[in-house]
């Protein structure tokens, strides 16, 4: 194809831009309002998902040695607990140690008739995969030498059904919306080329290509598709900023830690200009299918 008719139909595109000025209007509104609605859902799961990784992080395990092992003893069955794979690390914590962690807690007069004997060696252990708990519990009981381990797996399971029910939502959310906005783009230009019809029926009568009559139309889906990325990006980044705002500001700005937009902006970025683009080219194309059809 030459580039004096490529030019030809680019410019094309950009007039039925401006002619139907209300349905471009409407069409980039709507691709906005899908991408804002769905990339807040996903930021706020990435902040939730963010959040379950720091308790994830400080959620431990701890392996009670058997009380008639000496502390080196003790200490010699550490390789066999950091040779289990869900094992991140483990730190040896002894009787004496354990004492005063307690005493400094609790009100010292507490401990000052007792002796560290009362308490048992014990090691300390992070998990890569919490939920994998219950099964590192019985790897870890049934090392020679470990009494009994505690393991809080109400809190690991709690944990891993919230992060699985949030990614399942976000995923449904997402392409739902997805489905939504290439439905009204296609439909929209639907609208735009109903009355252009009888024009597309004698181009395919006097031999034009359905590519050469595509073409326009296609342009007219990527510039929407691409301004109503560029233009939800920049609502979504103002939006975001002032809600971290409030939340860091508030009372609750001690508790909740939100990730900086300008940490995800790239990946924001290329999402919303992605899916856009997508939705715009898409939505067009199967808009004019039926007009093809001569």
């Amino acid at each position: 194809m030459r580039s004096s008719k490529i030019g030809y139909l680019i410019k094309e595109g950009f007039k039925s831009i401006l002619t139907h000025g209300f349905m471009s209007f409407a069409s980039v509104t709507i691709i906005v309002a899908c991408l804002v609605i769905m990339g807040s859902f996903t930021l706020i799961a990435v902040n939730i998902g963010s959040l379950l990784d720091e308790v994830e992080a400080q959620t431990e395990v701890v392996a009670y040695v058997e009380e008639t092992m000496t502390e080196d003893e003790a200490r010699a069955i550490q390789p066999e607990i950091e040779y289990i794979d869900n094992v991140q690390s483990c730190t040896f914590v002894p009787r004496q140690q354990a004492m005063e962690e307690y005493a400094s807690m609790f009100d010292d007069q507490l401990f000052q008739d007792v002796g560290p004997e009362i308490l048992r060696d014990r090691y300390v252990i992070t998990l890569e995969d919490i939920s994998l708990t219950g099964q590192t519990q019985q790897e870890l009981e049934n090392i020679i030498g470990v009494a009994y381990v505690r393991a809080n797996l109400e809190v690991a399971e709690g944990l891993v059904a919230v992060r699985n029910v949030l990614s399942g939502v976000s995923l449904i959310l997402i392409v739902v919306l997805v489905l939504v906005s290439v439905f009204i783009m296609a439909n929209t230009v639907k609208l735009a080329t109903f009355s252009r019809r009888d024009e597309i029926a004698i181009m395919k009568m006097v031999g034009a290509s359905n590519w050469f009559i595509r073409f326009p139309f296609v342009v007219e889906g990527l510039v929407l598709g691409l301004l109503g990325g560029a233009l939800a990006f920049i609502l979504e980044w103002g939006i975001y900023d002032i809600v971290a705002n409030r939340i860091t500001t508030g009372f609750m700005g001690n508790l909740i830690t939100v990730i900086p937009f300008a940490s995800v902006s790239a990946v924001v970025m290329l999402i919303y200009m992605g899916v856009g683009l997508g939705v715009g080219v898409f939505g067009s194309s199967i808009a004019i299918r039926n007009y093809l059809e001569v």
